[in-house]
Order: C-alpha cells, then structure tokens, then sequence
C-alpha cells in the first residue's frame, strides 16, 4: 500500500510552476491535483516510464505518448524543452492550444502537437510522480523542405563547342538537401556547397557543361532528395544551342538517277542551322557555272546536259556561328548510255544460262561414260585369270596362266 509523502525535487517545483502559471480559474484545481498527487505518491521500484522519439514535417501533426507499463494509477505529467507543464495529468495548463489531449489513462497521456514549426524542436519529458520519481524523454525532430529551387544558366544561348555553368540553389531547409542533375535522361555529376545559419542549410550546386547541337531543346533537370519531400522535387531549364548549318544536295530529277546527254538536272540544296541560314548560294567547283544553269533560292537546274557541264557543283550556307558546305559530283553520260546498259544486262543473263546448261550437260555425260568403263573393265580382269583358278598348285598355274595367253582364241578383250 502506498505511504503518503510530500512531492520534492524538479517534479514538485515544475508542478508547483505550472500552478503558479495557470489561469486563476485553473489554479486552485491545479493545486488541489497536485495535493492529491502527493497522498498518492507510492514507494518501490515497480514502475516502468517509457516513450518514443518523433519526427515529423514542418507544419504537420506530432504526436507525444508517455506511456507506463505496469501502472498504480500514478500521476502523469509532460513538460516541453525548457520544462513547462504542458498537461499535467488531464489538465493543461500551458496556454499553447496547439496541444491537445488524444488520450489520458493511468497507463497513457497522449497529446498531439499541430503545425510544428522548427521552434517546437527538441525535448519533451515525461513525469511519473513515483518514489522515486522517474522521468523519460522524446526527442521531436522537425524535417524542414527546401523553400525555394531556383536554377541559373550562365547564358541564355550558348555556341556549340562552348562551356557554360548551370546553378541550382535549395534554400533552407533542414537537414542539407541532396542536390542531383539531369541532361535529358542521363544523369551528370555536380559539385554541391552547404552553408548552414540557424540550424538551416542552403545547398549549391555547380554544374559545368559543355554543349552540342544535339543539346538544343534538351532540358537540363536540377532535382532535389529530402527526407520531407515526397516524389521528385524538381526544375529545370531548357538549353538553347546555335550551331552552324548542316547543308544535304537532294537530286530532284532525273528520277532514277543517271544523267544523259540532252537530259536535264535539278538539285535542290537543304541548309539546317541555329539560327537558320538567311543565304544558300551554288558555285561550281574550279570552273564557272554553265551559261544554262538556273538559279533558284536553293535549286540548281540545268537544262540539256552536255559533256562539257561535268564537274562539281558545291552549295554553301552560313549564319553567325559558321558555314558548311556539300558537294554534287555531275558526270554526264551518252545518250544511250541507259539502252546499251540494259542489253548488256540481257545479254549477260543469255549467255549465263547457256553456260549453265552446257556445264550440266558434259557432266551427265562424264557421269555415264564412267559407269560404263568400270562395268568392262571388271569383265576383262575376269577372264584374264581364267585357267589360274583351276591349277592344282602353284607351278600349274603358272603355266595355264601362258597357256591360256598364248591360247588367243579362248581369251577375249573388251576394250573401247
């Protein structure tokens, strides 16, 4: 059973503060609470006061729990980092009403604590009015978001070949932002500076780029990791690259291809640049153009050709950042250039074939006569030892064998 006796130490005084502190509607009843905490106060070492630490998100809902394993209905009390009374018991005598009580038992005093702000970081303790008393502490810890993203281009258009200096600031957040570039969907490696003022960091990173004509329209992406920040957190600037023209000949007509005499050419020249070639001029090279060449903007087109207009034909286009060039080479065939091609052509599959059948045939032929000779062949061999077979022994053989040669009526031949 438990002996009354007077509360001591900080728990009396913090109690005794929050009293002092309470609205005078409030503190009479705080008083006698406290009274009543004292008679109550139970000796041993029985209890067990534990609680959790908190993080939460700038201007989000935190949640304190002190909570007691095998409780005697002991008086529990919270008090805030610099040890105010935040409830005692159910009772909440600080003036903060953004502490509200979820629950109060003699097991559990939950309060919630809304729009957390950096300020409420820190500890919280809990209070358990035991002999002796006991205390346990949570820590809030409060997660901050970067305020602002911002990315600079150190120019706003940039020459191909050239270097620039992209930078991205995320501003006071808590803790450091980690700061990763995009180019497109490929991922660059920046160089990040953190600098800290009152328990908030601002991150920089500088990313040093060197441009291309493929770059132009592509954005480079400045995203942001944060424990606070859920999904991507990003920005972005688009590149804008001036490069010089890319110049392509298309041949227009002749439609297949060939060029013949008294026929007539068109070329059509394509210049693509940033910003767009204002001028596409055609020059020949090492020669002047024909007198029946026609300009057009970017069409060449020249009409009966003859021998004398083979050569190269070059089209040019500039703009501020450079020029470029590509060339036509005209070669001018006969006029039956074409006709004579395409009996040629027919020619040489005749002939093709006829050499074709020839070569089967000989080797038909090849393949009988062989078969035949080796059928005769057998049969002479076979009569030329006739009379051998027969001998009684060695010596006999040999001489029916000079018999049997010299016997020219019995030995027959087959020969072609």
């Amino acid at each position: 059973m438990a002996s009354a006796v007077l509360p001591s130490g900080p728990q009396c005084a913090a109690a005794a503060a929050a009293a002092a502190a309470a609205p005078p509607g409030l503190r009479l009843r705080l008083l006698l609470l406290l009274l009543s905490a004292a008679a109550l106060i139970p000796t041993g070492d029985g209890q067990n006061l534990f609680t959790k630490d908190v993080t939460v998100i700038e201007g989000e809902v935190a949640t304190i729990s002190c909570q007691v394993n095998k409780s005697d209905d002991s008086v529990i009390q919270l008090l805030n980092p610099n040890r105010q009374t935040i409830y005692f018991r159910d009772f909440r005598p600080l003036k903060d009403s953004r502490f509200q009580l979820l629950n109060f038992s003699s097991s559990e005093l939950k309060v919630s604590l809304t729009n957390v702000s950096i300020s409420d970081e820190g500890r919280y303790f809990c209070q358990l009015y035991t002999d002796p008393p006991q205390e346990s502490y949570t820590t809030i810890t409060v997660l901050v978001p970067p305020r602002n993203l911002m990315i600079d281009i150190q120019k706003d258009t940039a020459v191909e070949g050239e270097e620039i200096e992209v930078n991205c600031t995320a501003m006071a957040s808590k803790p450091a932002t980690t700061i990763r570039w995009f180019k497109g969907n490929k991922e660059l490696k920046g160089k990040s500076e953190v600098e800290e003022w009152s328990d908030m960091y601002t991150v920089t990173s500088q990313l040093m780029l060197k441009v291309h004509k493929e770059d132009d329209g592509v954005p480079v992406i400045c995203q942001v990791e944060h424990p606070a920040v859920t999904g991507n957190l990003q920005t972005q600037r688009y590149l804008e690259v001036q490069y010089k023209p890319q110049v392509h000949i298309q041949m227009t007509y002749p439609l297949q291809g060939l060029t013949r005499e008294g026929d007539a050419l068109e070329l059509t020249c394509e210049a693509i640049g940033k910003p767009q070639p204002v001028m596409v001029t055609w020059v020949r090279v090492d020669d002047e153009m024909p007198q029946h060449a026609v300009l057009s903007g970017p069409n060449l087109f020249i009409n009966n050709l003859n021998k004398t207009d083979n050569g190269t034909y070059r089209c040019e286009a500039s703009n501020i950042v450079g020029k470029a060039h590509s060339d036509y080479m005209l070669y001018v065939y006969d006029s039956r250039a074409g006709e004579e091609g395409s009996i040629r052509a027919v020619d040489h599959a005749v002939i093709g074939g006829v050499v074709a059948v020839v070569v089967f045939a000989m080797l038909c032929l090849l393949i009988i006569l062989g078969r035949y000779f080796a059928r005769h062949k057998g049969t002479y061999f076979t009569h030329e030892a006739k009379g051998a077979d027969d001998a009684a022994d060695a010596d006999t053989a040999i001489i029916n064998a000079e018999g049997g040669q010299n016997n020219s009526e019995e030995k027959k031949e087959y020969f072609i």
